[in-house]
């Protein structure tokens, strides 16, 4: 990653004589607060070096403080250091009172110069790592899961708490929701982790061939068994075994899985000797299981026996929040894998993104990414490289900063005031704002301040 430094200095000659001081660093100068603040925003410098006497208060010091206050307001993880005159000590304390990193004094010593941005750089570079590896431990310390929404991270969270307990798992979502990957993140997590984790998926395979695949087979039970062979259960045995698309497994198979449950033993077929099974049962699917049990397509006793602790995915189109955050994730891995350098979404990309359905889920998103990360020309991905069809352009909605803040000032005041029951006193207090504040803004936005 280039380093971008921005030398805000009015003299020059001073100018020049510091820009020679750095190699391999991309240098940006400014002579005034308006320029240094419109470089600021442009090219984000990790690190700025500020004269304290800049114009119109050549003299002084007023305006090198003002501007340092707002660097640090637009940008406070950037690392101010502030060059000051041999007599101004009280000036350098000051401005690192306001939150400057570091100070320099003139005159101008290359050596030295160079030696304090270049540690402002690496404490630049340690905290951005640190905030990155922070907002990973935060998001999801699930292998495989990237998440941010609340939704998403109170799901990681109860699979926290429910993997070290050998509790039957029923995980219940849309296709492509990554039900496995929970899955995989419960065997992970348990007690179990050191063994096997064995996965099946009982839509997949005809009825006739999933219970020998399941429980397996002992010689000459059916014709081409010229051996036994152990099922997914035995191979499981001390793990987990996964059964994903429960509901689609039939009905005489349903009734050996509930006598597994029950009792921890199973039979292979053309067996008779029962076989017992240490191991964790976790299953998935993405139909309603209570529409297939009022259908008869699923046992109820079943349901209750696989379902001691239900997780619910939501799907991604309501996980506010998590389809950039996965589809940049995304980006970056694909990115590295194609050799493609470090690629980024446009903003048209970034809103396709947001505004999209995806009615196919996280796996939906991974073939869309990863077809974009061929197609794209540069450096930046466009929303046509992701091809999903015509949307909507919110671009203008979703970045209107007016918009935002009175959307949310309207949903603050109708949960205020139904938790309040429309008291006017109480939903003011909640709010943090006085009554005829709370008017005000009822007014504003045309609420109804009376209980329906």
């Amino acid at each position: 990653m280039t380093k971008k430094l921005l030398i805000v200095e009015d003299d020059p000659g001073l100018q020049s004589q510091m820009r020679w001081c750095f190699e391999d660093i991309e240098v940006h100068l400014a002579d005034d607060r308006e320029s240094a603040l419109s470089i600021l925003r442009r090219v984000e410098p990790a690190v700025v070096t500020l004269d304290l006497g800049l114009p119109p208060d050549p003299g002084g010091s007023s305006e090198g403080f003002q501007t340092l206050q707002d660097i640090l307001r637009l940008a406070p993880d950037t690392k101010v250091i502030v060059v000051t005159g041999r007599e101004e000590k009280e000036n350098a304390v000051k401005a690192i009172g306001l939150g400057a990193a570091d100070f320099y004094q003139k005159p101008v010593d290359g050596e030295i110069l160079s030696f304090v941005v270049n540690r402002a750089f690496r404490i630049a570079e340690l905290e951005r790592e640190n905030k990155e590896f922070s907002e990973s431990q935060q998001a999801s310390r699930l292998k495989g899961i990237i998440a941010s929404s609340p939704e998403m991270l109170a799901i990681c969270k109860t699979v926290e708490k429910i993997a070290p307990a050998d509790v039957t798992t029923l995980i219940l979502g849309e296709t492509g929701t990554g039900k496995e990957v929970l899955a995989r993140a419960v065997h992970d997590m348990s007690p179990r982790k050191k063994k096997s984790f064995a996965a099946i998926n009982c839509a997949a395979i005809p009825e006739n061939l999933l219970e020998s695949e399941l429980f397996g087979y002992e010689k000459g039970a059916f014709t081409g068994a010229t051996a036994q062979k152990k099922g997914k259960f035995e191979l499981a045995d001390g793990g987990t075994l996964f059964l994903d698309e429960i509901g689609d497994m039939p009905m005489p198979l349903q009734a050996k899985l509930l006598r597994f449950l029950q009792e921890r033993v199973i039979e292979r077929v053309g067996g008779v000797k029962e076989i017992p099974v240490d191991l964790r049962v976790v299953c998935a699917t993405h139909q309603d299981v209570q529409q297939l049990i009022s259908e008869g397509k699923f046992r109820e006793d079943l349901y209750y026996r696989i379902s001691e602790i239900t997780l619910n995915v939501p799907p991604l189109r309501e996980r506010e929040g998590d389809s950039i955050v996965i589809a940049q994730a995304l980006l970056k891995a694909f990115s590295k894998q194609m050799d493609k350098g470090n690629l980024s979404f446009s903003d048209d990309a970034v809103c396709a993104i947001r505004s999209y359905s995806w009615p196919g889920n996280v796996r939906e998103m991974i073939n869309k990414v990863k077809r974009a990360t061929i197609m794209a020309d540069g450096k930046k991905v466009v929303a046509e490289d992701l091809e999903l069809g015509q949307i909507e352009d919110r671009s203008s909605e979703m970045f209107n900063l007016r918009q935002i803040r009175e959307d949310a000032e309207k949903k603050a005041i109708k949960q205020a005031l139904e938790s309040s029951e429309f008291n006017m006193s109480r939903a003011a207090k909640l709010l943090g704002v006085t009554r005829p504040t709370l008017y005000s803004l009822t007014d504003k936005y045309n609420m109804n301040v009376n209980a329906p």
